[in-house]
């Protein structure tokens, strides 16, 4: 009842989403502003018809013009009404008339309007296209210079970071957008759709920090190395685990903290990868149990380099576990009763071999064949090669003098054997480098010397990284960007090879662009982040003779009706590249950018080739041997043990 009295002060809720809500019109300023206009023309009418009444002469003791104030009228009416109130009265009149019938208009005009539908643009959904100072301050294109800049002479900042796309303005002017925040970027693109042209390579070839690239055939070390080395001031690594030659080393079991109380963790963290190369989890009993032992023979293997000043490697535990020459129940007793730290046995080492030693013969039969199959691709002797020493240590990605670039390349008839060392790695780049954080005045800072770009190419073959899903929340902080590329929103959810339905990739993503999929399930999720629209359908109905000559009645209806911006049949069959008879691009086509919080980006796949700059930038040759940052003898065997 309280709420009955109080006048309402909005007949109807018509507030919008944020993007468009402070670009509605207030109302109530229209009214006053024609009341005052009516009056001002009555006042100048009775202006014009009191001088025109007297001729425009200087008969009132000054020399009229033939325009006047509005306001004269009322200096002329306290000035001569007395000599002349016929012609002021007569003045007047005309005065309001003007404005009566100006107040009349304005009356019926409202009520036309009062009884008139309007079209409200957002009542469906206020979704729209991005514009430039959309995209301006969503920070892919560098903001206009300011009055204090252009006073200055101080140029506009130039546009930095990562390529997310491009964009074309009203005059058809093409400009690259950029991302250079902290965010992570999610690409979604199609086999052969010219995301490596027009995204990877354009990135690689600008990007001055440290990197760590996937490159399945090695075109991103032909095409980008030459230039990381010479301009980018890169130290370039190529780690190619079955190349005979070429390669930098890198031993996984030297970046395990050996001796201190984060050595176990590592070692499991690393046995866990081994034993699951399709990041499917532990989910069979012999997996679990080969993990388990697989912890104990490694840190043996670790201590017992170190004692006898040799090195630790994944090949040397394989023949730990495999060794022709002597039973296998020697190295459980040897594991038993090994003076491992200050001649006491390690605890792990010494439960795994007793676990091993309780067990049926069957049993542990199988546990054992289960733990070396997953170590037999380091039987090969070129891949037990190129993991036998180090020749750099994950920390020098970001904490080296220079910034250095790390191309790991398996061809495509090694991928699916070399992916559990691949995964190895990628697992502890992410684990070793976003340790800890410091903190100064309440904020935290920097301790790295270079920021690192994580560009992972077709990154769902790597199978499930539960470390990347989970990390990718935080690393932002520790200086880490990742620009994830995959070819569909099916291979993240795959309950089987990807994350499953409930990912986290997406929402951990700031930035998300797309090129033509060609999946429906992907053009439906694209269509959902482009947001609903508001349109306006016009119906018009007829009545009457066909044969007369007038229709009897003809009724007009508007109605605001719901779509989507961007419909998954008009995303499936946005423009892609057109490709000549040889199969390379010749013209891009089309693709959207999203970020998160501003209007969704339609825009124009860039292309490499087509920009001098990056052509004669991909044109330096790559170097022929990889960079070394450091040889296995400059690193102490067993560093960080206490003997």
């Amino acid at each position: 009842q309280d709420a009955r009295k109080e006048p309402m002060k909005d007949q109807f809720n018509n507030a919008v989403g944020p993007q468009v809500r402070g670009s509605t019109p207030k109302a109530g300023k229209l009214i006053p502003a024609l009341v005052v206009v009516s009056l001002a023309a009555g006042l100048q009418s009775a202006t014009q018809f009191f001088a025109h009444d007297f001729g425009y002469q200087a008969a009132l003791g000054r020399h009229f013009e033939h325009l006047y104030v509005p306001w004269s009228i009322l200096q002329w009416a306290g000035q001569w009404y007395g000599q002349y109130p016929d012609a002021i009265m007569r003045a007047g009149s005309v005065g309001m008339i003007v404005t009566s019938l100006g107040l009349l208009g304005l009356a019926v005009s409202r009520m036309v309007l009062a009884n008139s539908s309007r079209l409200n643009p957002y009542l469906h959904g206020s979704a729209r296209w991005a514009n430039l100072k959309d995209i301006q301050a969503s920070g892919l294109l560098p903001r206009p210079r300011t009055f204090w800049q252009a006073l200055t002479g101080a140029r506009p900042a130039a546009s930095a970071g990562v390529y997310v796309g491009a964009w074309l303005d009203a005059r058809g002017h093409s400009h690259y957008l950029r991302h250079n925040g902290p965010e992570h970027v999610l690409c979604y693109a199609p086999t052969r759709s010219g995301k490596g042209v027009g995204l990877v390579v354009p990135t690689l070839l600008s990007w001055g920090e440290s990197a760590v690239i996937t490159d399945l055939k090695g075109e991103l070390w032909a095409l980008t190395a030459g230039w990381r080395r010479q301009h980018a001031k890169n130290r370039v690594l190529r780690f190619e685990p079955a190349a005979a030659n070429g390669s930098v080393c890198w031993n996984p079991l030297d970046e395990i903290r050996i001796g201190t109380e984060h050595e176990v963790g590592d070692v499991q963290n690393l046995a866990t990868l081994i034993v699951d190369p399709d990041g499917r989890g532990l989910e069979s009993h012999w997996q679990k149990t080969s993990q388990a032992l697989l912890v104990g023979v490694i840190l043996h293997a670790l201590y017992k380099a170190a004692n006898e000043g040799t090195a630790a490697t994944l090949p040397a535990v394989d023949a730990l576990l495999a060794d022709p020459e002597r039973d296998v129940a020697e190295l459980w007793m040897e594991m038993r009763t090994y003076g491992h730290l200050d001649g006491q046995n390690h605890p792990a080492v010494g439960s795994a071999a007793r676990d091993m030693m309780d067990r049926p013969d069957e049993e542990a039969g199988s546990v054992l064949s289960t733990a070396k199959s997953y170590l037999a691709v380091y039987r090969d002797p070129v891949v037990a090669r190129n993991v036998s020493k180090s020749e750099f240590r994950i920390r020098d990605l970001m904490h080296h003098e220079q910034p250095v670039s790390l191309y790991i390349l398996t061809q495509p008839n090694d991928k699916t054997r070399l992916r559990p060392l691949v995964r190895v790695m990628v697992s502890m780049i992410v684990h070793l480098l976003a340790d800890k954080l410091h903190f100064e005045n309440g904020r935290p800072v920097a301790h790295y010397r270079h920021r690192l770009l994580m560009m992972l190419d077709e990154f769902p073959s790597l199978g499930k990284l539960e470390i990347l899903q989970e990390s990718l929340a935080f690393v932002a902080g520790y200086g880490i960007k990742c620009y994830l590329v995959c070819q569909d929103i099916n291979q993240l959810k795959s309950r089987e090879t990807g994350y499953g339905h409930d990912e986290s990739i997406t929402s951990n993503c700031h930035v998300q662009n797309a090129y033509p999929p060609n999946r429906v399930e992907t053009a439906e999720h694209l269509s959902k982040l482009t947001g609903q629209t508001t349109v306006a359908k016009e119906q018009i109905t007829t009545s009457g003779r066909r044969a007369s000559a007038l229709l009897g009645q003809v009724s007009r209806t508007i109605q605001e009706v719901q779509r989507p911006l961007l419909t998954p049949d008009e995303c499936l069959r946005m423009p892609g590249p057109i490709k000549n008879a040889s199969g390379d691009i010749d013209e891009a086509g089309d693709m959207v950018v999203y970020v998160a919080g501003y209007p969704a980006i339609y825009g124009k796949q860039p292309l490499y080739f087509k920009d001098p700059i990056f052509q004669a930038r991909a044109a330096i040759p790559a170097p022929k041997d990889s960079d070394k940052l450091i040889h296995v003898h400059d690193v102490p065997a067993g560093e960080g043990i206490t003997l």
